[in-house]
């Protein structure tokens, strides 16, 4: 169906050129910097919100493939809104339709098969995605700073805040509900973490990738003995001090860093 006349349509490829846009790819996510909501101000009202929404009506076909099509225009669409994501708000925005599903913290959005639906309902989608993925980002912001080892920590006081902030941050992972590859996202802001306390992402690639090991998997909770020690091989890995143990010293950070 043509939204605008009303006339009965019917999907076809050749008839509905979708053309790509000229948007360059999005770089990854893999730097801290390229993301930190510090680094990258987002201003937002109704008028902003009215601009966005104005954009994605654009650019919802006026006949959506379906499963018949093998949703080719649903996921065109897709494609075509990160790029106006992208564009307008910088690639910090780039994991606005990372879908807890796969692995994501957004609940608002999905796929394009699944959300791109009619205008109104695809911009609704795309505004909460894109507001729910600058709140995740600002509660990491949050988060790293309350976890980050003091910088006269010794070694030994350095490796149990490096621990504790590996089991805080996987667990704080599994709370968003991310669901198949979760640990990709794990591991991604365990990355992020030990890169704003000054370490080369080389280097923290490397002992993020040591400490987990293939010890998580999709779909599966892992016990807290197993969290445990993946922080625990962190913490020693980077310090070569196991964690210090007395945590009745810490009982404030512990509670801390243990609320929800």
């Amino acid at each position: 169906m043509d939204r605008e006349s009303g006339t009965a349509l019917t999907y076809n490829r050749d008839t509905l050129p979708l053309p790509e846009n000229l948007v360059p790819p999005a770089p990854g996510m893999g730097n801290w910097e390229d993301i930190d909501p510090a680094r990258h101000p987002f201003g937002w009202d109704e008028d902003e919100e009215a601009r966005l929404r104005a954009l994605v009506h654009v650019w919802v076909p006026p006949v959506l493939s379906g499963m018949a099509g093998w949703w080719q225009a649903e996921r065109w669409c897709e494609r075509q809104l990160d790029a106006i994501v992208r564009d307008r708000y910088g690639n910090w925005a780039q994991g606005w339709n990372w879908c807890y599903r796969y692995g994501g913290p957004i609940g608002s959005w999905v796929t394009g098969p699944s959300s791109v639906t009619t205008p109104e309902e695809t911009a609704t989608r795309v505004v909460a995605a894109l507001l729910e993925w600058r709140q995740w980002l600002e509660a990491m912001a949050q988060r790293f700073a309350e976890l980050a080892p003091p910088p006269e920590a010794s070694p030994e006081h350095r490796s149990w805040y490096l621990e504790r902030a590996c089991v805080r941050l996987v667990t704080l992972t599994l709370d968003t509900g991310a669901e198949g590859a979760w640990y990709g996202q794990a591991a991604l802001v365990l990355r992020w973490f030990l890169g704003t306390t000054g370490m080369d992402r080389g280097e923290a690639e490397q002992a993020v990738e040591s400490a987990i090991g293939g010890r998580f998997e999709s779909w599966i909770t892992p016990g807290h003995v197993l969290i445990e020690s993946v922080g625990e091989d962190l913490a020693v890995g980077l310090t070569g001090h196991a964690p210090y143990q007395d945590h009745r010293a810490r009982e404030g950070l512990e509670n801390l860093h243990d609320r929800p």
